[in-house]
């Protein structure tokens, strides 16, 4: 079968693999119909998660069919349609009975990672009755390839760890497929105002259509110094960092308003300032996590009666054998207007 492989830093292949085998009774062999391609791909590509071997089969988010599944699979047989979790769970150990799938002891983030993920033609899912989903039937399927992972994170990691509120006022670092994520979803809640922010043209048009209340380019280093004039000096209930870098992380930190909660989705490969000085005696709530997916079959619910369109995400489509030239134009979406890619084997 075609996988795309990690090779080393700076190198991602197109290769021809072994198609892969049950290794446990609780495994599924998945036909993979379509993926996509993460920021966390990227930094794999970079060679910046270590965890990754050299010879692994890339990608942690996917639609298929079941091919087989083993002989203590219950709610899984062959033929059936499902959405691939991008976190693995036992459904047993102890975080997983907490809803913490992401810190399983037994899975978690394994996916692309630590074993062969979904950029390839069929992949074996783990702990399958806990990782898998069943498409609804009549849905556009491919949407929900965004289910995987980016939606959840945003939901999860941003909405409701900064437990946004009825008329509360939102501002979201970060105008990637993650922000969009999360702005769409922060509007389950209501908010009054949901504020945007980013350095790029395109996503920040595609933000206010999405229903972003106001969206400023910081190219200029002004957000903070806008979006407190815009809350008559009174700050923002809730900031999301959406982007992973210390400067996000201190726009979050600075238009935060006393009693406000400051969710951090963003990927830091580098360390931040916590400005304790000023924060201290402020009431602030600072959060971080994992997406745990444990929201897929909620946003499943929603996608079904028509009132999330994940569609909106997608600008890109590529055979897999194009994948290589897929990475890139990802690596380089300001350019390309690229937010998700679909990969379809």
């Amino acid at each position: 079968m075609k996988a795309v492989v990690y090779r080393g830093p700076g190198t991602v292949t197109l290769e021809e693999k072994p198609k892969p085998k049950l290794g446990k009774s609780t495994d599924c062999i998945v036909k993979v119909i379509k993926t996509t391609i993460c920021g966390t791909d990227l930094h794999i590509r970079k060679g910046d998660v270590p965890t990754v071997d050299i010879g692994r089969t890339l990608g942690h988010e996917g639609i298929g069919v079941v091919e087989e599944a083993g002989s203590a699979v219950l709610n899984f047989k062959s033929g059936d349609k499902v959405l691939i979790s991008c976190i693995t769970s036992c459904g047993r150990c102890s975080h997983c009975k907490n809803k913490m799938y992401s810190h399983c002891e037994l899975g978690g983030w394994i996916l692309g990672n630590r074993i062969d993920g979904t950029q390839a033609e069929y992949v074996c899912i783990p702990f399958a009755d806990t990782s898998l989903y069943h498409l609804p039937q009549g849905l556009d399927e491919e949407p929900l390839v965004m289910l995987s992972d980016i939606f959840p994170t945003g939901y999860e990691v941003g909405v409701l760890k900064g437990q946004i509120k009825l008329g509360d006022t939102v501002a979201i670092i970060g105008a990637g497929p993650i922000g969009l994520a999360t702005l769409l979803t922060a509007q389950f809640c209501s908010p009054s105002q949901i504020i945007v922010v980013d350095i790029d043209d395109f996503r920040l048009q595609i933000a206010q259509k999405m229903g972003a209340t106001m969206t400023i380019n910081d190219c200029n280093n002004q957000a903070v110094e806008k979006i407190m004039q815009h809350t008559n000096q009174k700050g923002v209930n809730v900031s999301i960092e959406a982007v992973g870098s210390p400067k996000a992380f201190d726009t979050c930190q600075l238009i935060l308003a006393p009693g406000g909660f400051l969710a951090n989705i963003g990927v830091h490969g580098k360390s931040v300032n916590l400005h304790l000085e000023n924060l201290w005696h402020e009431n602030i709530t600072l959060t971080t996590a994992l997406v745990d997916t444990f929201t897929i079959s909620t946003l499943l619910k929603v996608v079904e009666s028509d009132k999330l369109h994940p569609e909106q995400l997608i600008t890109h489509h590529f055979s897999l054998s194009e994948a290589i030239h897929a990475y890139d134009v990802f690596e380089n979406a300001s350019k390309e207007q690229a937010l998700k890619v679909i990969l379809q084997p």
